[in-house]
């Protein structure tokens, strides 16, 4: 399964293409700096290489795993020249890369067994959280499921309101509370609801305050501790919501939340405005999560399923 299966085609990979272009030209003319004029894969080229993938915001550990595995091919293969360099380096930035287990969701499809599937949706503010919730909901829905949306942030009446523009534009129910209210309240009663209505699919946002990591890590606890009165095995899924334009902030944000919660996927968001969406290999890598959606635009349909062998071809596609 990948971008060319019942859902995506040819306009998702433009739309791929495109939302890459930024990151795919700091990254190549970094990458082309570094073997310019070389005919072999020599130390130089390496310190290039290691230098170009750092300065694109791919991070010093992946950079040196991804040298390391070139250095010990170069050695194996005895000689290998820089036109050769680019395929070779293209298959060690997608090894980096973390496959989920469950690879339903690359049809917008729903584990077997889990209904309703819970989603719990985390990230700082600012990071699109709320609009990647809205746009989850309509591929969900365009898929053919029942989806419904829990606004467990309620210390923001700015993030209700938002999300519920968003339920309203996909046509999908929301459960909410006034402003203040317990987060975890509103979590029950969404999961609650969805039982007795035979909803498919249940995406609960939370608040997204991270300077105080022990007040975050009590109140996505607690949430976690009803939901499961409800349904004992969710939330079937923790998502982290990232924003791919602030680069080694978003890895330090991944920081926090993986050590307060057990994040199990990422989305990264708003890589079409930025030249360092190499930070999704070094996020990937260092915390061994699957990536499983990118937001490549504002519209309702730019948020995309993460295939890394495609997002790996788009990023080495010099014309869009």
């Amino acid at each position: 399964m990948g971008f060319f299966n019942k859902l995506f085609g040819k306009k998702e990979k433009e739309n791929l293409d495109q939302g890459l272009q930024k990151t795919k030209e700091g990254f190549f003319s970094k990458i082309t700096k570094a073997i310019a004029g070389k005919t072999t894969v020599d130390e130089e080229v390496l310190d290039n290489l290691e230098e170009a993938l750092v300065s694109a915001d791919v991070g010093i550990d992946t950079t040196v795993k991804i040298i390391e595995r070139i250095e010990q091919r170069v050695k194996q293969d005895k000689y290998i020249n820089t036109s050769e360099l680019n395929k070779l380096l293209q298959e060690e930035i997608e090894n980096v890369l973390v496959d989920a287990d469950d690879i339903s969701y690359k049809n917008f499809e729903i584990p077997q067994g889990k209904k309703p599937y819970v989603i719990l949706v985390v990230g700082v503010n600012g990071v699109g959280k709320t609009t990647t919730i809205g746009k989850l909901a309509h591929n969900y829905t365009k898929a053919g499921h029942k989806v419904m949306l829990g606004a467990a942030d309620t210390f923001r009446a700015a993030a209700v309101d938002q999300l519920t523009i968003w339920s309203e534009r996909v046509g999908v129910p929301i459960v909410k509370q006034s402003m203040g209210s317990d987060p975890s309240a509103v979590a029950f009663d969404t999961v609650k609801s969805a039982v007795a209505k035979d909803i498919d699919i249940v995406i609960i946002d939370t608040a997204g305050r991270l300077h105080n990591k022990v007040h975050l890590m009590d109140e996505l606890s607690k949430i976690k501790r009803v939901i499961q009165k409800v349904i004992p095995t969710a939330p079937h899924e923790v998502m982290l919501i990232l924003d791919g334009s602030t680069g080694q902030n978003a890895l330090e944000q991944a920081k926090h939340f993986t050590a307060t919660t057990d994040v199990t996927s990422l989305t990264i968001t708003k890589l079409d405005g930025t030249a360092k969406g190499g930070v999704v290999l070094a996020i990937a890598n260092q915390f061994k999560i699957p990536v499983k959606f990118i937001g490549v635009g504002e519209k309702i349909d730019d948020l995309l399923i993460f295939d890394k062998h495609e997002f790996v071809d788009s990023l080495f596609k010099l014309q869009s």
